[in-house]
């Protein structure tokens, strides 16, 4: 589906089970998309606990052409920021949807975009996950998040699990850091994105109230 964002329009793929119990959206890291296995892989976990889940790509097609020469538009946080919001208002007003609470996830600078729109959908947004995230990049938003957040960095990435404790420290609201044992950034060790998909499951289950439709 395309779902209007400013004035362009993302491609995205959403999923509701039966009887969804609230809806999870997916923010990407730079150089990644919709199609990204690790997401997907934790989206499914997620529709298995009854979520929906909305996994949308934050650029256009020219935009992530002009990216992948550049890095214009990865480090953006903003505009990512402002398409994640975008996405917070479709979810909150498309019809498959409508009702349900409202949880993102971020990856990557994904996690700074999801935050952001956390600041600006406060109203919308119940809790906020990030997946070895830079929450740094969302700047002087951390402050005023209100969303109860859980950060997830693997045990063996030192550098963003440093800026994670940092950010941590900048927070307001409800926050915790987990480290994933013997994991690298990517979570490619056997078993690894499987404690990441189960650690989010988790936090959702708990900050997202159940909805009856």
């Amino acid at each position: 589906m395309h779902i209007p964002a400013g004035d362009v329009e993302l491609e995205a793929d959403l999923v509701v089970p039966d009887a969804a119990r609230a809806a999870v959206l997916f923010a990407h890291g730079s150089g990644s998309s919709r199609h990204s296995p690790r997401n997907r892989e934790v989206a499914a976990v997620l529709q298995q606990a009854g979520f929906a889940t909305l996994l949308a790509d934050l650029l256009t097609a020219d935009e992530e052409r002009v990216d992948a020469r550049t890095g214009r538009f990865r480090f953006d946080a903003e505009l990512l920021g402002a398409r994640v919001s975008a996405l917070v208002d479709w979810t909150v007003e498309n019809v498959d949807t409508s009702g349900l609470g409202v949880g993102l996830f971020g990856a990557s600078t994904g996690a700074a975009a999801a935050l952001i729109a956390a600041d600006q959908r406060s109203e919308d947004v119940a809790a906020v996950v990030s997946r070895g995230g830079r929450p740094d990049l969302a700047g002087g938003h951390l402050e005023s998040v209100l969303a109860p957040t859980l950060l997830i960095v693997g045990q063996r990435d030192h550098q963003v699990a440093e800026l994670n404790r940092q950010a941590m420290a900048r927070m307001n609201a409800e926050v915790q850091l987990t480290i994933v044992p013997a994991a690298t950034h990517l979570f490619e060790e056997p078993g690894a994105l499987r404690q990441v998909s189960e650690l989010a499951a988790g936090w959702f289950l708990h900050n997202l109230a159940p909805t009856v439709r």
